[in-house]
C-alpha cells in the first residue's frame, strides 16, 4: 500500500506540474482544487492497486491459479488503469472549465471544454499505456527466462526483473509521449458555436500537456 501511494503521488505531481495552465476561476484556486482531487485520486488508486495482494495475504489464498492472476497478470493492467484515472482526475478542471485553442498562427481564439476533454483523454490514455506496458512486458519476459532456466537464484531473478522494467520504461517513455502530439489539433466542426462565430479558421490547435 505504501509503495502504491508513493508511485501514484509521484505520477500525480508530474501530471499536475505538466498540465495545461488555462483553467482560471475567481471563487477558488484551480491549483488547490487539483491538489485536493489529486490526494483523493492517489488514495483511491493506492487502495485499489494494493487490494488484491492484501486480500490474498489476509485470507492466505494459495491456489496456483489465483497466485498467477493476482501476482503476475493483474498488477500491470490495474496499474495502467489507475495511472490513467489519476491523470484524468487531477486534470479534470481542464475539461470542466476548458483550455485555450489557437489558430494556425498561434492566436488564441477562445476557450474550449471540448478541447480540454480531448487533451485530458489523450494524456490519460498515454499514461495508461506507459505504465501498463512497462509492468506487463517484463513479467512476460521473466516468465520465459524462468522456463528456459537461464537464471536460478531468486536474487538474480529479481535483478533481471528490475533490469527489464528499467529498460522497458526507458523505451516506453518516448513512445507514450509520442502517441499524441504535444500540440493537439481539433477540427472546426468539433468546437463550440461561440468560438466558431469569432473566426473563419477550419483547424485549431491546443496544448495537450504531458
Amino acid at each position: 500500500l505504501f509503495l502504491q501511494f508513493v508511485f501514484h503521488t509521484y505520477t500525480t505531481a508530474f501530471t499536475l506540474l505538466n498540465g495545461n495552465g488555462t483553467p482560471k476561476a475567481e471563487e477558488y484556486s484551480i491549483q488547490q482544487k487539483q491538489i485536493f482531487y489529486g490526494l483523493g485520486a492517489i488514495s483511491y488508486a493506492a487502495c485499489v492497486g494494493a487490494l488484491p495482494l492484501i486480500f490474498m495475504n489476509r485470507y492466505t489464498v494459495k491456489s496456483p491459479l489465483a497466485q498467477l492472476i493476482v501476482r503476475k497478470l493483474l498488477p500491470a493492467p490495474l496499474l495502467g488503469l489507475t495511472s490513467a484515472f489519476t491523470a484524468a482526475v487531477v486534470r479534470s478542471p481542464e475539461f470542466e472549465n476548458g483550455i485555450e485553442v489557437m489558430d494556425r498562427n498561434g492566436k488564441v481564439v477562445g476557450v474550449s471544454r471540448i478541447a480540454g476533454e480531448k487533451a485530458v483523454r489523450e494524456t490519460a490514455l498515454s499514461r495508461g499505456v506507459l505504465f501498463g506496458t512497462t509492468f506487463f512486458l517484463p513479467e512476460v519476459l521473466v516468465h520465459f527466462v524462468q522456463r528456459a532456466k537461464l537464471v536460478k537464484s531468486p536474487r538474480a531473478l529479481a535483478s533481471v526483473r528490475m533490469l527489464l522494467i528499467t529498460s522497458v520504461l526507458a523505451g516506453m517513455v518516448p513512445v507514450s509521449f509520442s502517441l499524441f502530439p504535444q500540440c493537439g489539433e481539433i477540427k472546426r466542426e468539433d468546437l463550440e458555436p461561440e468560438i466558431l462565430s469569432s473566426t473563419e479558421e477550419t483547424e485549431f490547435f491546443y496544448n495537450r500537456g504531458i
